[in-house]
């Protein structure tokens, strides 16, 4: 009996089963739901003021005009619904009576009731479209989560006029020879459309073409494919007995296990069976070679009832050439090693995943950032692929990616996609009152595969961003999961955990996990971890490797760690350094206190209380969060250390590092400042206080906000009194034991030069430790100091 295949039916048959449906009756038309194949005709978008990227009034275009959704009966599933219009995976929240503002125009839909699983906002169900007795005083709005459907499109990532949707794409070797390297650079190229994944075929396939794919897939360029190997293949291939073609249009299933071996069946087969499932979906693909999606190129799609697919033709092989970050053979690595290998000028920060972050770019020896106007997704290709990355997913705007801080170097930046660095790009110098850093320009890029989120789990916890850590170790046919020694356990190496995870920041990194005892896994298969932070995985920190050492044995001091999506960045405002910087000779008897928080040299303990003075470097501090999550001390309440001195609360023994360094790095003297007091001193004009040390309260700093210091309260010094005159530098160090996690600690560092005659200081100079390029750093290294008081 012949089986019936319902991926055969034609277009019109699907149609004419619906209209037999509609004929045959159907509910009320006041309630009923438009059935339509997703939301064509309709266009969505967010408004309304103050708002964020992800929230905002929902205005829905239809027949070419622009309207609202009136709150009656609107709920988080209607939420949903609409999120995944906009192109986010999910709604976290909805708002009613114009939290955003009234909007104008029609009101399109009222009464507003859906499941939360449909495909589009015309499966729900509503009064009909225009019907409303509401006013714009009841608009909806919707909150979105912040991350983006894969492969969704909009008017700043990608703009689709097809019916069909090129929705993703992958290489798949076309010989297999044992285990391969992730990632994958060459094979054929499949695309997913919304039936399953299919092949391209390759008649008038160009080199732009495999530039456009290979964006996709994270590589920075492509090469030449070796076509003769291919056609030798498919010579031989074609000598075989060929397998029988599976039925036309079944999709093909992902190769994740390794097919067994079988007599007769060599790689030299597979393409030629591959060919033989007439499998092809795609032809006559023109890519100019600047699009960032394949769905943006002129191509066609094969009918269903194409009987004849890419005659003459075959699958379409790609060969794409890896960044730094991700090449894997060592000819590769030994090629990017012989080439010149220059100072960057263009980088991300604050991203919580590879690929993402805050565009900044390097002028006149400074690092600054660029403004977000005229900002699209060309420009933000030119950066990712500028960096090693592929094309870039989005182009973010509204410092989406946290503030920068010190100068905007760009403005109005204008790509073609064809520059290999974005100063080749048409641009705009920028003034101070042009733009501000809450304009900010970020980048999301496409990067390669490469499969490290499958040997590290958590287990035990309470949700997907907490656990005890597993990972894979051994070698083929040998592979188990074990956990990893808490020993000197930390931020850093949590850090490193939660990017290989795919889970953002690490908000804890734990030494003890005995609340998250999972059972059946007790053996530990790594220790020693020592990370940088900066590691992909946790295979590239160092660790003592099969010689496994842990001080604390037993499964309850192994490591874990809890992850978060954002995380603050503190950052120490270095101008007001250099201007409030002076010296005080104190009195030793005002300085009890501060020698009981352990805030004098040393050589205070032998002197002559309470007669004699200290000098003292004194200088204000403003410590800002430009993070997207407030910063919070690691210890809560009620482990706080009351100090009868000075009368208050500290929540972290250590905050600041302040130090005295000589041009060779030697520290001649040093001090500290405990958070005695973390707080919201002042925040930006649209951003309220949240934290206030008064009355035993809550302490942290909110993201917009900054903590002042001021030069005349207890601590906030140096102790100089053993320093003897000459050059130095001043060393200022935010959060140096990594206790609380941020999105970078690169930035936690300042510097300034300094000359002390003996009788006064001179600072000048100063920089977060981040902001010059690797050249000025060096300058300001090697700086010969001053002979005078000159400053220039």
């Amino acid at each position: 009996m012949q089986p019936v295949r319902v991926w055969q039916w034609s277009p019109w048959g699907l149609l004419l089963c619906q209209l037999c449906n509609w004929c045959v009756g159907s509910p009320t038309p006041s309630m009923t739901p438009e059935m339509k194949a997703g939301s064509q005709g309709l266009r969505f978008r967010l408004a309304g003021f103050p708002r964020k990227p992800y929230e905002g009034r929902v205005e829905i275009q239809r027949a070419g005009e622009w309207g609202t959704i009136c709150d009656d009966d609107f709920t988080l599933q209607a939420a949903h619904v609409l999120c995944r219009e906009l192109g986010f995976t999910e709604a976290t929240g909805w708002t009613h009576s114009a939290k955003y503002g009234p909007g104008s125009g029609r009101i399109w839909l009222d009464n507003l009731n859906c499941r939360g699983t449909e495909r589009s906002v015309t499966e729900c169900a509503s009064r009909g479209w225009g019907n409303s007795d509401c006013t714009h005083d009841e608009d909806a709005g919707v909150i979105c989560k912040d991350q983006r459907l894969p492969g969704f499109s909009d008017s700043n990532v990608i703009e689709v006029e097809h019916d069909l949707q090129v929705e993703e794409v992958r290489l798949r070797p076309a010989v297999e020879w044992g285990r391969r390297p992730l990632p994958v650079t060459e094979g054929l190229v499949e695309v997913r459309l919304p039936d399953g994944w299919t092949k391209v075929c390759d008649k008038g396939w160009s080199a732009h073409n495999s530039h456009v794919v290979c964006g996709m897939l994270g590589f920075p360029g492509e090469k030449r494919v070796n076509m003769a190997f291919y056609r030798k293949l498919r010579k031989r291939a074609a000598k075989a007995p060929a397998r029988l073609p599976k039925p036309l249009g079944r999709p093909i299933t992902k190769l994740k296990v390794k097919p067994k071996p079988r007599v007769g069946r060599g790689p030299t087969k597979r393409l030629l069976a591959q060919r033989q499932q007439h499998s092809f979906g795609l032809h006559g693909v023109a890519c100019v070679g600047t699009e960032a999606h394949l769905s943006l190129c002129s191509l066609e799609f094969y009918r269903a009832n194409d009987t004849t697919r890419c005659p003459g033709g075959a699958p379409v092989v790609v060969s794409c050439v890896a960044g730094p970050l991700y090449s894997v053979s060592s000819g590769q690595k030994k090629q990017q090693q012989l080439k010149p290998q220059g100072q960057a000028r263009v980088r991300l920060k604050g991203g919580a995943h590879p690929g993402e972050g805050r565009v900044e770019v390097l002028k006149a020896g400074t690092w600054g950032t660029v403004c977000d106007r005229k900002w699209d997704l060309q420009a933000a290709s030119v950066v990712c692929r500028e960096l090693g990355f592929g094309s870039a997913r989005e182009a973010l705007t509204s410092a989406r990616m946290g503030q920068g801080m010190g100068a905007i170097h760009l403005s109005e930046v204008r790509c073609s996609g064809q520059e290999s660095s974005l100063w080749k790009c048409p641009y705009k110098n920028i003034t101070a009152e042009d733009c501000s850093h809450s304009q900010d320009a970020a980048a999301r890029c496409n990067v390669p595969y490469t499969g490290v989120e499958t040997k590290i789990r958590l287990s035990g916890g309470r949700s997907r961003y907490e656990g005890r850590v597993e990972v894979q170790v051994g070698g083929p046919g040998h592979l188990r999961w074990g956990l990893i020694c808490g020993d000197d356990w930390g931020t850093l190496e949590a850090m490193v955990a939660c990017r290989q995870l795919g889970l953002g920041y690490a908000s804890h990194g734990l030494q003890e996990t005995w609340y998250w005892d999972s059972g059946n896994i007790t053996e530990v298969v790594m220790s020693g971890v020592r990370c940088t932070g900066s590691e992909l995985s946790l295979d590239q920190c160092a660790h003592h490797g099969t010689h496994i050492t842990c001080k604390r044995t037993g499964t309850r001091f192994t490591a874990g760690v809890i992850c978060s999506e954002t995380a603050s960045d503190l950052l120490l405002h270095s101008a007001l350094v250099q201007e409030t910087a002076y010296i005080e000779d104190r009195p030793l008897h005002m300085l009890y206190c501060a020698a009981e928080e352990n805030c004098l040299a040393s050589s205070a303990r032998t002197a002559n209380w309470p007669y004699g003075h200290r000098r003292l470097l004194r200088f204000s501090s403003q410590i800002h969060n430009l993070g997207r999550a407030d910063f919070r001390p690691k210890a809560g309440r009620h482990s706080w250390v009351w100090h009868e001195c000075h009368g208050h609360y500290h929540s972290m023994d250590i905050f600041t590092h302040y130090d005295i360094l000589t041009p060779n790095g030697t520290k001649v003297a040093e001090g500290h400042k405990a958070s005695f007091c973390l707080e919201d001193t002042e925040c930006q004009e649209d951003v309220s206080k949240r934290y206030e040390c008064a009355n035993f309260g809550e302490q942290g700093i909110t993201v917009g906000c900054w903590d002042l210091y001021r030069h005349d309260i207890d601590c906030q010094w140096i102790d100089i009194t053993d320093v003897k005159p000459g050059n130095y530098i001043l060393q200022v160090v935010i959060n140096p034991n990594f206790e609380v996690a941020e999105s970078d600690f690169t930035n936690n560092a300042m510097k300034c030069n300094c000359k002390y005659d003996g009788h006064r200081i001179w600072v000048h100079n100063c920089h977060i430790g981040d902001a010059f390029s690797e050249e000025a750093n060096r300058r300001f290294e090697r700086y010969p100091g001053q002979t005078s008081n000159q400053i220039i």
